[in-house]
């Protein structure tokens, strides 16, 4: 019997976007994944300085972006506990929680090529497979950081997205909204409701 295979997709998803929800849709399909958790992350460590909204913002609107595909959910596994949060962590309680499955660590090419600046690499390949994806003008490869992450290769899927190379983000939502320009189809339909209803990143 196949074990349940969970991908886990962490980020600040401020705000979220259709990225995100692309990146989430093509993990499943390739790597014939069951189900994705999106982790948002209340205190992250390396962009502190760099989240606009707190928490409750940023979660009401992941759960509307999520709310009609029942392969998504929201774990609150960096949001019910003290910071800052490292991915290393953030899957060995996910991995307490969910003995049984498959995890995988979805990330994109630019964080396999910073993996060795994260805190404790190791820790978190060997609690799951990193699901790598690569844009067309991403040179990466699952060996890169052998000779500094031991078993790091046989650890990471990579999956070949060309049409992700032009890739949005949420910075750019964010300045185009504060340009008073248009967000709509970047951003879910109820996403850009909630935040037109709040007048958020004016």
């Amino acid at each position: 019997m196949k074990r349940e295979r969970i991908g886990i997709l962490g980020g600040s998803f401020d705000p979220p976007q259709i990225g995100h929800l692309i990146l989430a849709e093509y993990t499943c399909e390739a790597l014939d994944i069951d189900h994705i958790l999106f982790v948002p992350v209340a205190d992250h460590p390396v962009k502190r300085d760099e989240l606009r909204l707190p928490i409750a913002h940023r979660l009401a609107m992941l759960q509307l972006a999520i709310c009609d595909n029942p392969k998504f959910s929201v774990s609150r596994v960096d949001i019910d506990r003290a910071g800052p949060h490292y991915s290393a962590d953030t899957v060995k309680l996910l991995r307490a929680q969910y003995p049984d499955a498959e995890l995988y660590f979805v990330m994109g090419g630019d964080n396999l090529r910073d993996l060795p600046t994260w805190e404790r690499p190791p820790e978190l390949y060997c609690c799951c497979r990193l699901a790598v994806m690569k844009r067309a003008d991403e040179d990466i490869r699952t060996d890169m950081h052998d000779d500094i992450l031991p078993g790091l290769s046989s650890q990471v899927d990579i999956v070949d997205v060309p049409m992700l190379s032009v890739w949005l983000s949420s910075t750019y939502v964010v300045s185009r909204l504060r340009a008073d320009r248009s967000i709509r189809y970047l951003v879910p339909d109820n996403v850009l409701g909630y935040i037109q209803d709040n007048n958020l990143y004016r």
